[in-house]
């Protein structure tokens, strides 16, 4: 193998081993570093894949912790909405959306680290809203994971139920956005290579990720999850 090609794997175990650390996954990390290596719908087709293998991973390590109702009312309207997006995502220029996305989490994540005792009720609109921004913003842009993961810190989860449930979630969106690439042909031949590779990583990067995960306290959990989504927002609006 190349030496770029190893650097991509070593990148990409780095962004597994955050992504679980900061419970919504890694493709928040992932996608800008892949675009680096591939054009931007290759980026979306091979991101799709990895967190397929990403989310098994984490359901598999997390399993005991699930919210299954929060499964319900947050994973339907995203596994709808990523669909929407993804066959939206060959007609759309996605610059001014990468923007917005970056304000928007910016500003949220900076609302609940200055307000430290803000919290919103994990109740069903709540949970549909953010569902669907995350569902849209994974089919168009790639990752949906910070707009999730800051709704989910929003209700100031348990890290083991943040995790679990976001995985189980991402899963559907993955899993149904995978399809739709393939049929837009984001999903090239070249890049199949990479794939057991990915496989491997998604689940060394998971495990060594939950190691680390329980030395963490709890109170501490959500102040991380912020912090990397408003690093993610940041450099979101700074990569334009």
């Amino acid at each position: 193998m190349k030496n770029l090609e190893i650097t991509f794997l070593i990148l990409t175990m780095i962004a597994e081993i955050i992504g679980t650390i900061g419970g919504f996954g890694s493709s928040v990390f992932f996608v800008p570093m892949a675009s680096i290596y591939f054009d931007f719908q290759t980026v979306l087709g091979i991101t799709a894949v990895f967190h397929v293998a990403s989310n098994l991973s984490k359901i598999a390590l997390f399993k005991k912790d699930l919210d299954k109702l929060l499964i319900f009312y947050l994973g339907i309207p995203a596994v709808i909405f990523v669909i929407i997006g993804g066959f939206i995502s060959k007609y759309i220029q996605v610059h001014l959306l990468e923007l917005v996305l970056g304000i928007f989490l910016i500003c949220l994540s900076l609302l609940f680290l200055i307000n430290t005792n803000l919290t919103i009720g994990k109740g069903k609109k709540q949970a549909i809203v953010g569902g669907t921004l995350s569902g849209l913003t994974a089919g168009i842009l790639g990752t949906g994971g910070a707009i999730r993961g800051i709704t989910m810190a929003a209700f100031n989860l348990e890290k083991g139920v943040f995790v679990a449930t976001s995985a189980f979630i991402d899963f559907g969106v993955d899993a149904s956005r995978t399809v739709v690439y393939y049929y837009n042909g984001y999903i090239q031949k070249e890049v199949l290579i990479y794939i057991p590779f990915l496989i491997a990583i998604a689940y060394v990067g998971s495990l060594i990720g939950k190691k680390i995960l329980e030395h963490i306290p709890q109170e501490s959990f959500r102040k991380l999850t912020l912090i990397l989504i408003l690093l993610i927002g940041i450099f979101t609006i700074y990569k334009l």
